[in-house]
């Protein structure tokens, strides 16, 4: 294989690598709301998608309607404290949740293969706590996908969209300089975090959060309308100045041979 310039990859996991229409963390932040007694939809549940779980319950409860569900329910306002118990009690449904659907998106183990026989290092940034993640790791690898690197929230003093995490994840990767890496993400704040740090960004429109369903789901949908819903995630990535957007990871390789000419040609993200 030709060496690639490229010296990382990193790689969001739900949505992205695993759990195809990122199904886990919107049961687990709803199960969760609803036995506080204030039941939250699924699309309100998905609105901050992508953030560090602690700063999406925060997000939840910042929302009016779910804020004044809120008090009517608890008598007060939420508070600092309201968000710690709601995001300890996320954890472990999360853990659970995410198990169940930690499936690898087709396309993924077999691209990842391929930017290791070419000397990419692999990297992975992820809104999941390092508890959230104990059984994912395992089963990815399994399924042949084991990143070199996994920085989670929590682990930096910010999360998303900012770039601590990606920082820390080409720090720990030895992979410099920015621009000869990409990050690759289905949420906007993932494409925030690698335009932050100066890498290429990639946003994946079709297995994400953006448009919600699962594979099967999103296959059986009439063509016009799955068209029109992959659409409405694909604007949203290229809002956030996305350098590319494709539907999954399957499409990614052609993508990121694209980037290889630019890099090639002396052009910077």
């Amino acid at each position: 294989m030709t060496p690639s310039v490229l010296q990382a990859v990193v790689f969001d996991w739900a949505g992205t690598m695993i759990d195809f229409g990122c199904r886990a963390p919107v049961v687990a932040l709803r199960e969760v709301f609803a036995e506080a007694g204030v039941k939250i939809t699924e699309a309100e549940a998905r609105a901050d998608m992508g953030k560090a779980k602690r700063d999406h319950v925060r997000a939840l409860l910042a929302m009016p309607r779910v804020a004044a569900a809120w008090q009517a329910r608890q008598g007060a306002a939420a508070t600092e404290a309201d968000v710690d118990r709601l995001h300890d009690a996320v954890e472990p449904k999360m853990r659970a949740a995410a198990r169940d659907c930690a499936q690898l998106i087709p396309g993924a183990a077999e691209l990842v293969a391929d930017l290791r026989g070419r000397g990419v290092k692999i990297g992975s940034t992820t809104g999941y706590t390092r508890p959230m993640m104990v059984d994912i790791l395992p089963l990815a690898a399994d399924q042949g996908y084991a990143p070199d690197v996994v920085v989670c929230a929590g682990e930096t003093a910010a999360g998303r969209p900012s770039p601590l995490m990606m920082w820390k994840a080409l720090v720990a990767l030895g992979a410099w300089p920015a621009r000869a890496c990409v990050k690759v993400d289905d949420a906007v704040v993932g494409i925030t975090e690698g335009l932050e740090v100066g890498a290429w960004t990639v946003g994946l429109s079709a297995s994400g959060n953006g448009v919600g369903l699962s594979h099967d789901q999103l296959r059986i949908l009439p063509e016009a309308e799955r068209a029109a819903r992959i659409e409405v995630s694909a604007k949203a990535l290229r809002e956030a100045d996305a350098h590319y957007v494709v539907d999954s990871i399957a499409d990614l390789a052609l993508v990121l041979a694209q980037i290889e000419a630019r890099i090639q040609q002396g052009e910077r993200p």
